[in-house]
């Protein structure tokens, strides 16, 4: 058999799990043994990746907290733990820079070995959580008869790539989809059809039978429906009216009404399900607003016997303590003085239900950052309530994704652009870059089809994901679909052309052997793989994909240097030319686990 590439390779080894320490943890032991020694905290031997390369790999500052402490001087405590700290068979040199940083440089066979039990590491050294949790992560939140559009993408993206890397993990995650199918735009889809075709049985008061199985309306015309529903309910209070009066039978359960709005619903996520799909997004659940409004009555009555909910000015409301010298949040308003609900109300009983019946014990949204007062009120009131007294709720905020003009991406007539027109528009872009740079030339149309959807989506999803989620970023479709530089494109030629070698070596007869000490042409690149679990774990704890990104770039960077020095397929050293397989192996298996947890596909070949 050929070399093969994918799950097969991301599961390479399954059955060797060796719960390997990251290396960073394999230090901060040694260090922390020696703090105790000297009587001081082992806190204070926490070792990290230096800042400072050209100082060391990695760094200890416990000798500067530690002087703080004991009013000493850090260097004093920084050589007394340098002293004790010698490993020779761990450490090839440990030094002390102003005022006490001790930086530390491993030895090369202490590099090849933990290297080495990394190739031989299902899991690649990223243990999973010691007590894993059951953790509901909701984003996307697209409406239903509304197409998704480029202001769901990031939600998309970022919520994928969590849900898969904190599975890795070992952690239980459900993802929800949480569908904005209820209100006053449900009202106004059944009133404007009504409008158009009243013929209908949908609309016979009299009628409470069996309604059609099919639905009256195609996903196309529900969106015309719903744009033309939406102009004329906003021309007049007149309209308005009426759009509220079927939106209230919808809601006191009409069966007709109700009907429609089935059919509304199954035609909407039969669309985005197929976009999601395209996009390579997957929900475990497919849970709308609607879920919750037969469960809200009870929690209110609960809360105003408790004395957590009080009517204020005509609405009932949740009022919220203000923490000392922070912006005052105003109260969680849970009924208007009008008697409707707001999404404050739906999202409490969302919480209220995730909590006590699925028993979930961390909650996150992502969800954009203008959104961050709403979610300060729902969590402060959940809180304050007794409703999420032992859960952990959290909002994942992101910023937007903008047009060349800083303002959030249109399309060129001042409209959201439909996801599925922009994957096309993507797609396109990459079909041109692969003619110009030659790549997959001379392969089947349907080949090359599927590697410019796989480049596309991997520009799209790269560029996304490579920023700190929190700021905005403009879109540049010419920049993002190179292949070369910090794009998707890049990373995917990174992996394709270690494939190559791997599937030339084996066609020689060659294959990867034991990983040897390194040398000056293959230490920055060891070092690389070696911190593979310190970035996994860093991406988790700070919910961050960009993490996962730069590491990406920073070892595909590493390997081009390396492979420009080390002539794999020429080597005539038969144990270093194996040594140097091995390498790129682990390399490859790597670089395609951050891409997997990047929600991004790799094609075989390019």
């Amino acid at each position: 058999m050929g070399y093969r590439s994918g799950e097969k390779d991301l599961e390479i080894a399954k059955e060797i799990n060796v719960l390997l320490p990251a290396l960073s943890a394999i230090l901060s032991s040694k260090f922390a043994e020696t703090f105790q020694a000297l009587g001081l905290s082992r806190e204070l031997g926490d070792v990290v990746i230096s800042q400072r390369p050209d100082l060391g790999q990695f760094q200890c500052n416990g000798a500067l907290a530690a002087a703080k402490g004991l009013k000493r001087n850090p260097m004093e405590i920084a050589r007394e733990i340098v002293d004790r700290v010698r490993d020779p068979q761990t450490f090839k040199e440990i030094t002390i820079a102003n005022p006490g940083f001790i930086n530390v440089n491993l030895s090369d066979s202490f590099l090849a070995e933990y290297a080495e039990s990394l190739s031989r590491d299902g899991r690649l050294g990223c243990l999973p959580v010691t007590h894993p949790q059951k953790v509901i992560l909701d984003f996307g939140g697209p409406n239903i008869a509304k197409p998704m559009h480029v202001g769901h993408l990031r939600s998309a993206i970022i919520g994928d790539s969590l849900q898969r890397l904190l599975r890795f993990l070992g952690e239980q995650v459900t993802g929800d989809i949480h569908l904005g199918d209820w209100g006053t735009q449900m009202g106004m889809l059944i009133d404007e059809l009504k409008r158009r075709r009243p013929e209908l049985p949908y609309f016979d008061a009299a009628t409470a039978g069996e309604y059609p199985a099919e639905p009256p309306v195609a996903i196309a015309e529900l969106e015309e429906l719903y744009q033309a529903a939406y102009a004329r309910a906003k021309s007049s209070e007149e309209e308005m009216a009426s759009a509220l009066r079927a939106t209230v039978e919808l809601q006191q359960g009409r069966p007709g009404y109700r009907a429609l709005w089935k059919h509304f619903v199954n035609v909407s996520v039969e669309a985005l399900k197929k976009d999601l799909g395209d996009l390579g997004v997957t929900f475990d659940l497919w849970f709308g607003e609607s879920r919750y409004q037969d469960r809200i009555p009870k929690m209110l009555e609960e809360l105003k016997a408790q004395g957590h909910a009080q009517w204020s000015e005509g609405a009932l409301v949740v009022h919220l303590d203000q923490e000392p010298g922070k912006k005052k949040i105003p109260p969680l308003i849970l009924v208007k003085s009008d008697g409707g609900y707001l999404y404050g109300t739906t999202d409490l009983a969302t919480i209220d239900e995730r909590i006590k019946d699925f028993g979930a014990q961390r909650l996150l949204y992502v969800v954009d950052k203008r959104q961050s007062l709403h979610f300060a009120q729902v969590f402060q009131a959940a809180k304050a309530t007794g409703i999420a007294e032992n859960a952990r709720l959290e909002h994942v905020a992101f910023g937007t994704m903008n047009g060349p003009d800083g303002k959030p991406f249109k399309t060129r007539t001042g409209g959201a652009m439909k996801l599925k027109d922009l994957i096309e528009m993507v797609t396109a872009e990459a079909h041109q870059k692969m003619s110009e740079a030659g790549v997959a030339e001379g392969y089947e149309a349907a080949e090359r089809e599927d590697i410019a959807k796989k480049v596309g989506i991997a520009a799209l999803k790269f560029a996304d994901l490579m920023n700190d989620r929190t700021t905005d970023y403009l879109f540049d479709l010419e920049k993002f679909t190179r292949f070369e530089g910090r794009t998707g494109p890049y990373h995917l030629y990174a992996a394709i052309r270690i494939k190559s070698i791997l599937r030339k070596a084996e066609e020689k007869g060659l294959a990867p052997g034991t990983l040897l000490p390194p040398t000056d042409d293959e230490r920055e690149l060891v070092l690389k793989l070696c911190q593979f679990p310190e970035a996994v774990r860093g991406a988790c704890a700070n919910l961050a994909p960009n993490v996962l990104c730069e590491f990406a770039y920073d070892l595909a960077q590493d390997f081009s240097r390396f492979y420009e020095r080390c002539h794999i397929l020429r080597e005539e050293d038969a144990r270093l030319q194996a040594s140097w397989l091995a390498l790129s192996r682990l390399c490859l298996r790597e670089i395609e686990q951050i891409l997997f947890l990047l929600g991004i596909p790799i094609p075989e070949r390019m």
